[in-house]
């Protein structure tokens, strides 16, 4: 479940698990003030890499496999 941050008018920020269907709080289950769904800033995506391309995580061993048949094929063209 993510975590969402709220803002209460009378005691201020605070953070809330709640399923992505449910609605939005609008009373602070603390104090019972207003309370407002903020952006959150806590995402779970992670970027690696330099662009955003399949090939920027492939796995190591591929890699090095696909480095090694273009060397070989450098050698029979030279």
């Amino acid at each position: 479940m993510p975590t969402y941050d709220y803002k209460c008018s009378k005691c201020g920020q605070f953070e809330w698990f709640q399923k992505i269907t449910e609605d939005p709080l609008t009373v602070c289950p603390h104090c019972g003030g207003e309370a407002q769904r903020q952006i959150s800033r806590n995402v779970g995506i992670i970027f690696k890499g330099s662009g955003f391309y399949i090939t920027d995580n492939r796995n190591p061993r591929e890699h090095k496999a696909s480095d090694q048949s273009s060397s070989t094929s450098e050698q029979k063209v030279s």
